[in-house]
Formats: structure tokens, C-alpha cells, sequence
């Protein structure tokens, strides 16, 4: 059993896999409209709501950006097979790698921006990086619940792999010569996305397709890692859609 806090978090959860969740805490002192709607979400769901003090619920999750909502639930199997996921996509698969995103923030948030763009299934290595935990549940607002996110052995084996299925594989790099919407979205691909401050390791750089840069028009070098993926996903969206 471990905590899950959030309105999103826990509402994506009741959604997805309502006999997962043991039990949900709520803070007894709010009755605003938002709370209320939640309360009739789980009841709908057959889940137990127990009203506590609010301090009762930082004790339970661990923080206080609870938003006055905190479950108990079972740890749900992860995807752990990439080829698994892949093998019941429809279409052109779109697959999202990052090589060594290790802050909980920017994961939660580019796997809300995966769920939004249609992305199939999130990659990253099993060292130097974040695995899902409860801020990043948080964060993701529900994404976490239902982004398949694998995490691999070897990132540059499993791009070869991709590769080998015949998707074409991005990355994005600052001095590369084409652009983000020069690519060809179409067609399935893997967009790979570098860590925070030091972008991607030579040997990934090196394996991939194509290399893709996002135009800076202004005084800054760089973009934060979960915007710049919500900018190349959504020409992938934009060129998928069209």
C-alpha cells in the first residue's frame, strides 16, 4: 500500500482502477464545490471516505500539497515490456524516450503532456532517472495513471530495438540543423528528450536518426525539459492530426 494525493491524482486513479484504492481521506473542514464533486465521485466508485483533520492528512501523504485529498492504494503492475505495449498500438506509434530526466517535476509534468498529445509509451533508463513516485502522481494530474512508462536496462539497446521495428528515432540538440517542424511526424517515432542542464548522452545522440533543434527567437539559450517536450509533441499532434 502507498499514498496517492491529489484531486487529479486520486480521481484518475478511482477512474482507472477503483478496486486499487483501499481507502480515501479527505480534509473534514472543506465543502467547497470541488470537494463535493470528488465525494460523488467516489461514491460512485463504492470507495470508503473518511473525513480527518488536515494535519492528519500531511502526516498520511507525506507533505502538505495533498489538496485535501489522500488515498491508500495498491501498487498497479507497470508496463515493463516495451515491445508489449507497442505490439497493441494502432497506427503509427509515437513514443516518447528520455535519456536521464531525474526531477519529479518535470517528469509529472511532461507525462501530463504525453497523455494530452496521444503519446503511446514513455521510456527512460533505470539509472539516472526518476521513477514514478507520489510527486510525480501529483504533477502528472492523472497522467501517471494511464502514460504506459517503462523503465530500461540499456536506453541506446532499446532505441536499436525501436530502430528495428522501424521507427525513426529524434533527438533533440541545440546545434542541430533541421528543426522540429521540418520532421516528419507522421510516420512512426521516437522523440528523445535529454536531461536537465545536460541534454542527451553522446552514445543516445549518436544512435539517433535524425537530430532536431526548437528555435530560439529570443535573449535565452534553452528551454526547461517538460516545455520543450510539450513544444515537438504538439507538432507531432498538429502534423498527425492535419
Amino acid at each position: 500500500m502507498k499514498p496517492l494525493y491529489g484531486f487529479h491524482a486520486v480521481g484518475a486513479r478511482l477512474r482507472a482502477a477503483p478496486a486499487s484504492v483501499h481507502a480515501v481521506y479527505v480534509d473534514a473542514a472543506r465543502r467547497d464545490a470541488r470537494m463535493q464533486q470528488f465525494l460523488r465521485k467516489a461514491q460512485a466508485a463504492g470507495v470508503q471516505v473518511s473525513a480527518l483533520p488536515a494535519e492528519r492528512l500531511t502526516a498520511l501523504a507525506g507533505t502538505d500539497r495533498h489538496q485535501g485529498v489522500v488515498a491508500q492504494v495498491e501498487d498497479r503492475p507497470q508496463a515493463h515490456d516495451v515491445h508489449a505495449v507497442l505490439d497493441g498500438v494502432q497506427g503509427a506509434p509515437l513514443v516518447l524516450a528520455l535519456d536521464g530526466v531525474t526531477d519529479p517535476h518535470n517528469l509529472g509534468a511532461i507525462l501530463r503532456t504525453a497523455d494530452a498529445a496521444g503519446v503511446h509509451l514513455v521510456i527512460a533508463p533505470k539509472d539516472r532517472a526518476v521513477g514514478i513516485n507520489p510527486t510525480v502522481a501529483r504533477v502528472a494530474s492523472g497522467a501517471a495513471e494511464t502514460v504506459p512508462y517503462v523503465m530500461v536496462t540499456n536506453l541506446v539497446r532499446s532505441l536499436g530495438e525501436l530502430q528495428e521495428r522501424g521507427l525513426w528515432v529524434m533527438g533533440t540538440d541545440e546545434s542541430a540543423t533541421d528543426d522540429v517542424y521540418a520532421a516528419d511526424w507522421r510516420q512512426a517515432a521516437v522523440l528523445v528528450m535529454g536531461a536537465e542542464g545536460s541534454g542527451m548522452r553522446r552514445l543516445v545522440r549518436e544512435t539517433c536518426d535524425q537530430l532536431l533543434r526548437i528555435p530560439m527567437l529570443g535573449a535565452v539559450e534553452s528551454l526547461n525539459v517538460s516545455v520543450a517536450t510539450g513544444v515537438c509533441l504538439y507538432e507531432a499532434v498538429r502534423q498527425r492530426r492535419g
